[in-house]
């Protein structure tokens, strides 16, 4: 049997991230509700140091920061005003970093995420956040249609278990994950670790 390859290798496209001194980070909802609240996420933690080290490296590159944060209603999931819709003290957004809500999982959508990036005039970004199959999958597959190269920093990415819809039981958070990636991979966007990224 044959090896299998990706879409983008088969078009022979570039297989290395865009440098951050080139990009854009976008971290996508690391908002508390996933470090602690009701939808704690299994793999979090590792997620966000590794995200803490990206973010750390971006700034020392330079690169422009967008924080996403999704916008939940008041007493609910991710509501703003609450612990639970408040950023992770490690990733807390610096003096000069843009903030973008969103109220749909693709952060392009409803928001003025697009326009922020056009005027910092970078095409290429690197994402990462919370969670990998929804907000991060659906903003990466987004960022294609609008004309950007995306990287997406796997390790500083995470996600849940999942009940599987054609009765196999559960999916697991690991499982469900690198399988988003996977499909990231094929076509939408560079994957890899943020060690790989380079910082010039």
């Amino acid at each position: 049997m044959s090896t299998p390859k990706t879409l983008l290798q088969m078009a022979g496209a570039d297989p290395n991230p865009a440098p951050l001194t080139a990009s854009t980070l976008v971290i996508i909802d690391a908002q508390n509700e996933y470090l602690d609240g009701k939808l704690a996420l299994p793999g979090v933690k590792p997620a966000t140091e590794a995200l803490a080290r990206l973010l750390a490296k971006a700034r020392a590159a330079g690169a422009p920061v967008v924080h996403v944060v999704q916008k939940g209603r008041p007493g609910g999931l991710f509501d703003l005003e609450a612990r639970g819709g408040a950023v992770i003290d490690a990733v807390k957004q610096a003096a000069g970093e843009h903030t973008v809500q969103k109220p749909l999982p693709n952060a392009f959508a409803q928001t003025d995420l697009d326009a922020t990036l056009k005027k910092l005039g970078r095409t290429s970004l690197v994402i990462a956040g919370f969670m990998t199959h929804m907000c991060v999958s659906s903003t990466a597959r987004a960022a294609l249609d609008l004309g950007y190269k995306t990287t997406v920093a796997g390790d500083a990415a995470a996600t849940r278990d999942l009940p599987d819809p054609t009765g196999g039981g559960v999916i697991a958070a690991d499982t469900l994950h690198r399988t988003a990636l996977a499909e990231l991979a094929d076509r939408f966007a560079v994957v890899t670790t943020v060690d790989q990224i380079p910082g010039t």
